[in-house]
């Protein structure tokens, strides 16, 4: 966040005195006590601020410690929840939330935060409704050295989801300006400054003057002069139906657009009006499907001074869709397939149908099993089993629906090629059972590992995957396999949100400890085969050639991450 920005919404914290929506138990401001938030003793400690209220952890306090964790009192929320924190991280440093369900044995990760800032911050995270009571947990990790520390403002726990807003409250509900030199977002109503020629009457009390969020074109010095409002990030899929006032005057030329952004940057349009001016507040409602985080972008553009206006209003989200025609999210996994107990919903062409071969191998120091479990099955194409001189097999998956990008995510192997040109391939078929693209295909050479493969697709219509191999001749010929294919919505590259203790050990250990105490031993992260013979995997499970973790011929324990 820039200084000016910064600045700004410092501002608006300043001025903007609204009255707060209902805060749930687990909301704390620090100013007589921690509201029942303790510290875990099994980590360092947080200190309440002895000149204002905010609760601090720092380096020196931590003496051998990595982290303190502030752990809050058991919550018994059912409703969806919106945790919006107020923190400000000096120095080098992280904060992380987790939640951790009564009765688990592990704490969720929703949110993490490692820059650091001269001002305080707003983040929000929103709680899925749960029957389960729950804690939240807060990590404060600030770096060795001096002058590091994390610190907590405010913690307001608020019903409903955090894109919603009202702007009655003198955060904004997180909603952020993107800092324009000519044209902003400002607040409006009874104690911001009014558009100069425009005076808005709040829609929910036209008696009671009230706030909202309004841009003006009255400083725009340049063509396509743009102001962003964001709104949080969010952080758990989410689909259903979006709905929030707005009030338009144009004079010469605005575009007012709603978009939404993902963790990636990029943006989609979801609306924009059909009218070009609005007698008062008008209600607009746009079905949302998020599998993935997102931000909403109110964005407009001005062509000259004389662009007019728009304002927004009473922001808010429900569960269910707003049209009755649009189709329902539907779940990916039905693509998914490990083989384990057939081919799922994939197929063969008749023509075809010896060509792919499901098999289960024992795995030896010569060559290796399944990739779902060591002992399993796999699909195999190839012409040994075959009197033909070669062959051309194609395995079909389910068609899945258009407009919507997918990630596809399988691991192959291969055994026995001297040349592995055409040995794989990926193609996308289209209902008609014609080739659209090839996505992928294969420039390796052999090696008798699992290999993971990650591809991301879009297409209008709908379209399925066709795993293709190709072999010419007989003699140059060995083993094609494919196993634990899965598809979900978005692109691969998003973080989706790793499950507790989950770690590939690709960037490191996730928080995994080792036991110096207990044991003579440790554990190695290594790359490709381990150093003795005949011992240890010949590369790791993720990709096949990368980073895995071995150890020692020991006894040896491993710890829970430190979350």
């Amino acid at each position: 966040m820039s200084g000016a920005r910064l600045a700004l919404h410092g501002l608006l914290l300043a001025v903007v005195i609204g009255v707060q929506h209902q805060l749930l138990p687990g909301s704390c401001n620090f100013e007589l006590g921690t509201c029942g938030y303790t510290s875990d003793p099994e980590y360092g400690s947080w200190s309440m601020n002895e000149e204002g209220h905010l609760i601090t952890v720092d380096s020196a306090s931590l003496n051998d410690q990595v982290q303190a964790v502030l752990v809050s009192p058991l919550l018994d929320q059912e409703r969806w929840s919106c945790v919006r924190l107020v923190y400000q991280i000096t120095g080098g440093g992280s904060l992380q939330l987790h939640l951790r369900p009564e009765g688990d044995n592990f704490d969720y990760p929703l949110w993490t935060a490692s820059r650091a800032s001269d001002s305080w911050i707003i983040a929000s995270v929103d709680l899925a409704n749960t029957t389960t009571r729950y804690q939240i947990l807060l990590g404060g990790r600030p770096e060795r050295g001096s002058g590091n520390s994390v610190a907590i403002f405010e913690i307001h726990i608020v019903p409903g989801y955090c894109m919603e807003c009202n702007f009655e409250e003198h955060h904004l509900c997180g909603y952020s300006n993107s800092w324009n030199p000519n044209v902003n977002w400002y607040v409006g109503g009874t104690v911001a400054r009014e558009p100069e020629s425009n005076l808005l009457v709040n829609h929910a009390n036209k008696k009671q003057r009230s706030y909202y969020m309004y841009v003006d074109s009255v400083y725009a010095k340049h063509f396509q002069e743009v102001a962003k409002l964001t709104s949080p990030m969010t952080t758990v899929p989410i689909a259903g139906c979006l709905s929030f006032y707005y009030n338009r005057d144009q004079e010469i030329g605005n575009i007012f657009s709603v978009f939404t952004r993902d963790q990636l940057g990029h943006y989609e349009e979801i609306w924009r009006p059909g009218v070009y001016t609005t007698s008062g507040w008008t209600q607009v409602s746009v079905d949302i499907k998020a599998p993935h985080p997102l931000e909403l972008v109110f964005e407009v553009a001005f062509n000259s001074a004389r662009g007019g206006y728009v304002a927004i209003d009473d922001i808010s989200f429900s569960p269910e869709f707003c049209h009755t025609d649009t189709e329902p999210t539907f779940d990916p996994s039905i693509a998914n397939c490990d083989f384990e107990n057939g081919l799922c919903l994939y197929h063969q062409e008749r023509t075809e149908s010896k060509l792919w071969s499901i098999v289960s191998v024992k795995p030896n120091a010569y060559g290796t099993g399944d990739h779902t479990t060591g002992t399993g099955r796999f699909l195999v194409a190839n012409t040994r089993f075959t009197l033909q001189p070669g062959y051309v097999g194609r395995l079909h998956g389910p068609l899945l629906p258009g407009n919507h990008k997918y990630c596809l995510r399988f691991y192959y192997l291969l055994h026995g090629f001297r040349k592995a040109d055409n040995a794989l391939f990926l193609y996308i078929y289209d209902e008609n059972n014609v080739a659209q693209e090839k996505v992928w295909s294969l420039t390796d050479s052999s090696r008798a590992v699992w290999t993971e493969v990650e591809i991301t697709y879009m297409k209008p219509m709908f379209s399925k995957v066709v795993f293709v191999s190709i072999c010419k001749n007989f003699w140059e010929c060995g083993l094609a396999a494919i196993d634990d294919i899965t598809v979900s919505l978005g692109d691969c590259r998003m973080t989706a949100g790793s499950l507790p203790g989950q770690c590939d050990f690709e960037g490191g250990l996730c928080g995994y400890t080792q036991d110096k105490r207990e044991d003579k031993a440790d554990w190695l992260r290594i790359r490709g085969h381990t150093p003795t013979s005949f011992t240890g995997p010949r590369g790791d499970h993720t990709t096949g050639a990368s980073s895995c973790t071995s150890r020692r011929p020991s006894c040896v324990q491993v710890t829970r991450p430190d979350c």
